[in-house]
């Protein structure tokens, strides 16, 4: 059958927009698949006391206040006193143990995903962990032609200068007389979650509601390891604000990487997905930008909106998963490079 050959789809560089949004299980997979450096574990919100080691605070919080759910005790913290010195210590704890964390040498997910992706693309994450901004630096070694990324719920990574309106790595100046980049704040109650309350919170929601709209050139959403539906009411209505209906993005195709079955993502994820315009998929190594990585959106055009029987039947160029370093990733990413900077998307 005719079709586009695996270098032909290579060497075929065009636009469109993919927006990946994340959650705690895409830090999850990543760190299953190689853990962090110093053995640090991430923590869920059952097990959060325990793992960042908070125990001393939590022994000072009213009994009535106390949950097994961390974040609905924090959230009961912040409503018996929204000004008590225990919130300070306890973003403070979480800010030095997750700030302390690194990626391994040999290739992630996250590195993976970084280079699977082109500049006019986006990654948006809710996630504090520092693994996304280690792997986006470490890559641009290799290539500047990398996707723009929004903090969502803030990071441990990068701090913001209010006096400056710009962010950068925690503790670095902008200018030489000042300008320095402060720890945002990370935790927010649960019942109360004001996105407009942080400039730098702002500043990320912004960025990415003004790619994720359908006049701005998406035609591909990936939800990764993110649950928010059935936790954060607000952040959903944000996301479904950008994003419209269903009917407003008929053509549009939303993927979703999860372990969750597949009905149940469905249901939870109805609002975006218009009839069968959706893929799933349990692992990253199946989804899109595993198949046709810095070629996701061509890959859409081809099977979607294909005008030739050629384009119509494209050959996929899936990333091997076992490469043992980054200069083996980066040689099986160069022909993808070489072919952008040849049609000049090379920024």
């Amino acid at each position: 059958m005719p079709g586009l050959t695996k270098e032909q789809g290579i060497n075929q560089v065009m636009g469109g927009r993919h927006i990946v949004i994340l959650g705690a299980g895409a830090s999850i997979a990543a760190t299953r698949r190689n853990g962090e450096r110093n053995g640090r574990q991430l923590p869920s919100m059952l097990n959060f006391v325990e793992v960042v080691g908070l125990q001393d605070i939590v022994a000072e919080i009213p009994k009535e206040l106390k949950s097994e759910n961390f974040e609905t005790l924090y959230g009961n913290l912040y409503a018996h006193d929204p000004n008590s010195p225990l919130l300070v210590d306890i973003q403070q704890r979480i800010q030095a143990y997750f700030g302390n964390m690194q990626l391994p040498d040999e290739p992630t997910i996250y590195d993976y995903l970084i280079l699977s992706l082109r500049s006019k693309d986006h990654i948006a994450t809710f996630n504090w962990d520092p693994f996304l901004y280690q792997a986006f630096v470490r890559n641009r070694e290799f290539t500047k032609n990398l996707p723009y990324m929004s903090f969502l719920h803030g990071t441990v990574a990068l701090g913001y200068s209010k006096e400056d309106k710009r962010s950068g790595p925690i503790g670095y100046q902008c200018r030489a007389e000042g300008g320095i980049f402060e720890p945002v704040p990370l935790l927010y109650p649960v019942n109360e979650k004001n996105y407009n309350e942080n400039e730098f919170i702002v500043d990320a929601w912004k960025g990415l509601e003004s790619v994720l709209g359908k006049d701005n050139g998406s035609v591909r959403a990936t939800i990764f390891g993110y649950g928010a539906p059935v936790s954060d009411v607000e952040a959903v209505g944000l996301l479904n604000k950008a994003w419209g209906t269903p009917d407003d993005r008929a053509m549009e195709q939303f993927e979703i990487i999860d372990v969750v079955p597949e009905e149940e993502l469905k249901r939870r994820w109805k609002g975006f997905i218009h009839s069968h315009h959706y893929d799933v998929s349990d692992s990253y190594f199946g989804s899109s930008l595993a198949n046709n990585p810095r070629r996701t959106c061509e890959s859409y055009f081809s099977h979607y909106k294909a005008l030739t029987i050629d384009e119509a039947f494209r050959s996929n160029n899936p990333v091997p998963q076992n490469f043992r370093s980054l200069d083996e990733l980066w040689v099986w990413h160069q022909p993808l490079i070489d072919a952008e900077v040849k049609a000049g998307d090379d920024k």
